[in-house]
């Protein structure tokens, strides 16, 4: 019984994070074709930090595809759903078990440069035609922006959790 109640929470959890990411992505972005700037992140690293990079990962897909379909911002296009399984992915890897400061600033510093700069700024090319290397010198704005942000805001985040599973309430 302690088992199935514990997959009926993770479950619970999983689905509020995929919610959240929704919400945040969709909702309290600052969106154009080719920025994004926003707060969508959180749910996927506290579910990396929770549950780890496999659920991380399901968490920003199903949000990504689910806000997609739901509250399209443009045309649906399977390469940021990919993406955005892979960034929850690696917040996973690097966040799961520990979740030091220079732990942090990698799993950021992977996932603005590589994942957002390179790969979203290829699928935009590919989905828009734009010449890759033009969008690369805008995006990389949209990076130098969210690279603090988002080390700041996983850092507290990580406080939070970690009071919240010492009272139990997270498993």
């Amino acid at each position: 019984m302690s088992k199935r109640r514990d997959n009926i929470k993770k479950l619970v959890t999983l689905g509020i994070l995929s919610g959240m990411e929704i919400i945040l992505s969709r909702f309290f972005s600052i969106a154009a074709w080719n920025l994004k700037i926003g707060l969508s992140f959180l749910p996927v690293t506290a579910a990396a930090v929770i549950y780890g990079p496999l659920y991380a990962g399901l968490v920003g897909a199903f949000g990504d595809l689910i806000g997609a379909l739901l509250f399209p911002i443009g045309a649906y296009f399977p390469g940021f759903t990919l993406t955005a399984f892979l960034t929850g992915w690696v917040f996973g890897l690097l966040l799961a078990k520990r979740q030091t400061l220079p732990r942090i600033i990698g799993a950021v510093l992977v996932n603005q440069l590589l994942l957002s700069l390179l790969l979203n700024s290829f699928w935009i090319s590919i989905l828009y035609g734009s010449p890759y290397l033009a969008l690369l010198q805008t995006r990389i704005i949209q990076c130098l922006i969210m690279i603090p942000v988002q080390i700041v805001l996983i850092a507290s985040m990580n406080k939070l959790i970690k009071i919240y599973k010492q009272k139990g309430r997270l498993s």
